[in-house]
C-alpha cells in the first residue's frame, strides 16, 4: 500500500513539474515567435506593446516568468523526492499550490465578467492550474505521510 501511495503522489507532482516546464517553454517561444504569440498566450498589453516596439522588456519579462515556472517544476520534483531537497520546499510547495488554485479559480470570474476574454485556451489553462494547485498540495502531503509511516 505504501509503494502505491508514493507512486501516486509522485505522479501528481510529476504532472505539476511537466505542466510548469511546458508552460516555461511555451512562454519562451514568444521571444522567437513575437507579438502574435504573446497575444495568443494572453500576455498583458504592456508585454505585447514591448514585443512590437522592442527591444528588451518583453524578452526579459518572459525570461523571468519562464524561470519562475522552471523553479515551480524543480520544487515539484523536490517535493516528490526525485531530485535532492531544495531549501524551503514545504513553504514553496504550499505557496505554489495556493497560487495555482487562485490562478485556476480566477477563471470563473473571468467567464462571468469578461466573456470575450474567456477563450477555450484560457478555460483549459485555468482548469490545469487549478488541478496543479490541488496536486502540488495533495502530492506533497502524500509524500510526507508516506515518509512518516
Amino acid at each position: 500500500m505504501k509503494i502505491k501511495s508514493l507512486i501516486f503522489a509522485r505522479a501528481l507532482l510529476l504532472f505539476c513539474a511537466f505542466t510548469a516546464t511546458v508552460t516555461a517553454v511555451a512562454h519562451m517561444s514568444c521571444i522567437v515567435l513575437g507579438e502574435q504569440c504573446y497575444r495568443a498566450q494572453l500576455a498583458p498589453n504592456i508585454i505585447i506593446d514591448s514585443a512590437i516596439q522592442g527591444p528588451y522588456f518583453a524578452p526579459l519579462a518572459t525570461l523571468f516568468i519562464s524561470s519562475l515556472f522552471l523553479l515551480f517544476a524543480l520544487y515539484a520534483l523536490s517535493a516528490a523526492k526525485l531530485i535532492p531537497h531544495i531549501p524551503l520546499t514545504r513553504f514553496a510547495v504550499f505557496t505554489i499550490g495556493s497560487l495555482c488554485i487562485v490562478r485556476g479559480g480566477a477563471t470563473l470570474p473571468l467567464l462571468l465578467l469578461q466573456p470575450a476574454l474567456a477563450s477555450i485556451f484560457a478555460v483549459i489553462a485555468g482548469m490545469l492550474w487549478f488541478l496543479c494547485g490541488l496536486f502540488y498540495i495533495w502530492g506533497y502531503r502524500l509524500v510526507i505521510s508516506e515518509g512518516k509511516s
